[in-house]
């Protein structure tokens, strides 16, 4: 069988085929790919069954990373969660696996990375060989009970922070202006610093505004005018996705990155919502999946996958980390924003 490709930021049958598949995900939709390609030039490409003409019945949709720094390979998709290849066919989805394969050696590829949200169809025989490369937890909420059920899911602790928040008269905002965006960038380098990290460029989530425009929401909660915590949050057919989140360490004490996540799920209940995605958690991360878990979200497994050109290549395995990497962290806590803000500007683009 024959395997085609499409452009997804061009041709018409791609948003057509995510409009009626029920795994279809904001990490899909041309607006989160042209950010992708706005920000780092990454170029998007659909890998199809269906010839030039026909319906689209199937697609995995990939972004080429081309780096010096960290090597070419395809990535379905950069810096999302999650990102199901909408093949339902097991035959056509070990051709194109089978495929994928072969491209790897053609193309000079480091290897080809697939995010399955089901992870059950590379349980399959045939060809094509795809590994575990990383595992990750992913919590999701049912947004479907009314709210009072909702709230009374949520564990004792986390309700006493949202009304300890809601006591201390945390001021509440939301939207998408370039004034949000400075509000959430500075509580995002605020949380990269403590986690020993740069932060993604500025211009990447400007990106994300300018195409998702009202798919995409800041939400910000304040104490005295002075912004405290912070959320993205994307909203896409019956999902409202929880991708970012921000705060000031010397506030969390008053519970507003608890309230902001109530508020989302109240936004969520008004726009139709069925589900609310928490997103991937390291599974060396016991606090964040805890926190996730007290909002009453369902835990599962995430797995990500690889093809390697070289059989010696594999990831790291999970939980170690290198001296160097420990050494650079620390460096790292101890540089100025400006420089924090240009290390992300230049790495990020080879992280993909």
């Amino acid at each position: 069988m024959a395997v085609y490709t499409v452009d997804p930021l061009l041709d018409p049958r791609w948003p057509a085929l995510l409009a009626q598949h029920p795994h279809a995900s904001i990490f899909h939709t041309p607006s989160w790919l042209e950010a992708l390609r706005r920000t780092y030039g990454y170029a998007p490409i659909v890998f199809t069954t269906s010839a030039p003409g026909e319906e689209l019945r199937n697609g995995i949709v990939f972004c080429c990373v081309r780096s010096w720094l960290t090597g070419s390979r395809m990535v379905s998709v950069p810096f999302s969660d999650h990102c199901q290849p909408l093949v339902e066919d097991a035959g056509d989805l070990n051709t194109l696996l089978s495929w994928l394969q072969e491209e790897l050696d053609r193309e000079k590829w480091k290897y080809i990375e697939i995010r399955p949200l089901d992870s059950a169809c590379f349980h399959l025989e045939g060809p094509a060989v795809f590994s575990r490369s990383e595992e990750f937890f992913f919590h999701k909420l049912d947004l479907r009970p009314g709210l009072d059920a909702l709230f009374h899911n949520v564990c004792t602790g986390s309700r006493g922070k949202i009304r300890r928040a809601e006591r201390e008269h945390l001021g509440y905002e939301e939207g998408r202006s370039e004034v949000f965006l400075q509000k959430f960038y500075r509580l995002l380098l605020l949380t990269r610093r403590r986690h020993h990290l740069p932060p993604q460029p500025i211009a990447w989530f400007r990106n994300l505004a300018h195409s998702l425009g009202d798919k995409l929401t800041i939400r910000i909660v304040s104490k005295h005018g002075q912004p405290i915590a912070s959320t993205l949050t994307l909203f896409y057919k019956n999902c409202l996705v929880s991708k970012y989140a921000c705060s000031d360490a010397r506030f969390h004490n008053l519970g507003g990155m608890p309230l902001l996540l109530w508020k989302a799920i109240q936004e969520g209940k008004e726009l139709g919502a069925r589900e609310l995605d928490l997103g991937r958690s390291e599974t060396n991360n016991p606090g964040l999946v805890a926190f996730k878990e007290h909002l009453g979200a369902v835990c599962s497994k995430l797995y990500y996958f690889r093809a390697a050109r070289h059989a010696s290549y594999d990831s790291a395995m999970p939980g170690t980390v290198d001296w160097r990497v420990r050494l650079v962290k620390r460096l790292l806590t101890r540089m100025p924003d400006w420089v924090l803000k240009a290390i992300g500007s230049l790495l990020y683009k080879h992280a993909g």
